[in-house]
């Protein structure tokens, strides 16, 4: 079901948009009522904020561990199964992107500012001030440290990224459903998909995306503000912060109307390429030798110790760490699993499943590792061995980490600069790529949908991330993530059943199709007869 537009300008043009009545206009109305009701509330929100998100961890964190472990060993299952085999898009189908312009696109939305923005500052603050028991700026500590970031930025995000994309790449370009989250569904609901349960998937995973999108250009604007501060004193207050919103939304706008290739893919190549610069800079002058070596033994010791942190839940401890650390990344990175997972899903056909997954979960995974170690154990060298201050800065102010970091190396000024370029880049990518992504859920996964539906939700994700800084600050963007995630959690657990049995079904490409009569209609579930046969038939 979809609405195609029959209204005309003034100069006679038609003016084009292409919606679904229900996932569209529910899913906006809920995003605008929510916005509008923190704008109206103002500060007196924050209190509420902060109840929400700690009913929410503190009552469904197991929830959330349990999910992401179970996502995690489905993902490699369907990686070494005798699914791997099976070509995204049929046997004769091929990448319509070379894999280093892929790795870059699917790096950018899957991480992006979310690594600028903590990877100095997390394992500094576990190092002063770790759930366990060790001496806060101890070797231990630094280990510790180091090991709990890995397992926020580790194997678990991007099997998320991972299982969803596969999904949803599966159905659209193998069983030839539309590119939308309900599609993922049909061997559980079939013709329902359709129906009132088919709309609650897209419309919680459209909610669940832009929030999760809004969280993320929350964080960045803040690192940003502390970034202009540190270099040119620009003050850190809420206004300057809606300012840059606003500023960098409409770069965000003018990428997205460009287009996937022309806009995301050439902007994504940009900011991968300055990144690495920054951290070549890094690593070849800052304390080279002792970042190789603690790349290797961060490595290891994360993988030793994998099964104890993965499972943790403060059981014994009795304490309430993990609310504001591991629960709130979970319900990130499930909150941005729609976006990432259909992006990559869009630019994913052509590649056979056992490439995807290792190309979506192991090689991201292993750059990750090497960008925190290489930010993360410069800021533990400087302050265990060089004088220290950087853990202390973190405490007084988390965004301004990395431009503290930086300080320490030559050319301060001239490289600040360039972290700020490089987190308005993946600022403009994440939200660039969410508006595209909700757009192709919301007009019922046509995959080029029409310019002022882009326009829209670009605008309303710098809305709703200014409205949550207004109404809260970092609470209030931690809050609207877990909340959001949460019940798109569950979706996933059936997510993953719904592929094991499309895939165990599976026995080549079909054709599917869209009725388009006069009148509205619903997605059809029906194969479209082939030339050589004139019938129908359901798939059972």
């Amino acid at each position: 079901m979809s609405f195609t537009s029959n209204l005309t300008n003034r100069d006679g043009a038609k003016i084009k948009y292409d919606v679904h009545p229900y996932i569209f206009f529910i899913s906006a109305g809920l995003i605008i009522f929510l916005v509008a009701l923190t704008i109206y509330l103002g500060k007196d929100i924050k209190d509420f904020f902060g109840i929400v998100q700690t009913g929410i961890s503190t009552y469904t964190g197991w929830f959330f561990v349990l999910t992401m472990n179970l996502i995690l060993i489905c993902t490699l299952l369907f990686m070494f199964s005798r699914f791997g085999d099976i070509r995204l898009g049929g046997d004769e189908a091929v990448p319509e992107f070379s894999t280093p312009a892929w790795f870059a696109m699917l790096f950018s939305a899957g991480m992006g500012i979310g690594l600028l923005f903590y990877g100095v500052a997390e394992p500094m603050f576990h190092f002063i001030s770790s759930p366990f028991s060790t001496a806060p700026g101890s070797p231990d500590a630094a280990r510790m440290a180091m090991d709990l970031t890995f397992l926020h930025w580790g194997l678990h995000p991007w099997s998320v990224y991972a299982i969803v994309g596969l999904s949803l790449a599966f159905f659209s370009f193998n069983k030839g459903y539309p590119l939308t989250i309900r599609s993922a569904f049909v061997p559980l609901l079939g013709d329902k998909v359709d129906g009132p349960l088919g709309y609650a998937v897209d419309i919680s995973a459209t909610v669940a995306t832009l929030f999760g999108v809004a969280t993320s250009l929350g964080v960045g604007v803040q690192q940003v503000n502390a970034g202009l501060f540190h270099v040119f004193g620009i003050p850190q207050t809420t206004n300057v912060q809606l300012i840059l919103i606003c500023a960098i939304t409409l770069m965000a706008t003018y990428s997205v109307v460009s287009g996937l290739d022309a806009g995301i893919r050439r902007l994504s190549e940009l900011n991968i390429s300055l990144a690495l610069l920054l951290m070549c800079f890094v690593l070849l002058l800052g304390p080279t030798l002792f970042i190789l070596n603690a790349l290797v033994e961060n490595i290891g010791i994360y993988f030793q110790n994998f099964m104890q942190l993965s499972t943790w839940n403060e059981t014994y401890e009795n304490t309430s760490w993990q609310d504001g650390w591991t629960v709130f990344y979970w319900g990130w990175w499930i909150g941005w699993s729609p976006f990432v997972g259909m992006f990559i899903a869009r630019i994913s056909k052509g590649r056979t499943i056992r490439e995807f997954i290792a190309g979506v979960l192991l090689v991201p995974t292993l750059v990750t590792f090497v960008w925190i170690t290489v930010f993360g154990n410069s800021a533990l060298f400087i302050d265990m061995f060089g004088g220290g201050g950087i853990a202390k800065a973190v405490q007084e102010n988390v965004p301004v980490s990395l431009f503290v970091l930086l300080e320490h190396f030559p050319f301060s000024s001239v490289t600040s600069v360039l972290g700020i370029i490089v987190v308005i880049s993946f600022f403009v990518t994440s939200s660039d790529s969410g508006s595209l992504v909700i757009d192709i859920i919301t007009a019922n996964g046509n995959q080029d949908p029409p310019v002022p539906q882009r326009v829209f939700w670009a605008m309303l994700e710098g809305t709703v991330a200014a409205a949550l800084l207004y109404g809260g600050g970092l609470i209030a963007l931690q809050t609207a993530t877990i909340a959001s995630g949460l019940p798109f959690a569950v979706i996933l657990l059936f997510m993953m059943y719904s592929l094991f049995k499309g895939l165990k079904d599976y026995s080549g490409p079909q054709q599917f199709y869209i009725d388009t009569d006069k009148k509205p209609k619903k997605m059809s579930v029906t194969p479209k007869p082939f030339p050589a046969k004139r019938r129908r038939h359901k798939i059972r």
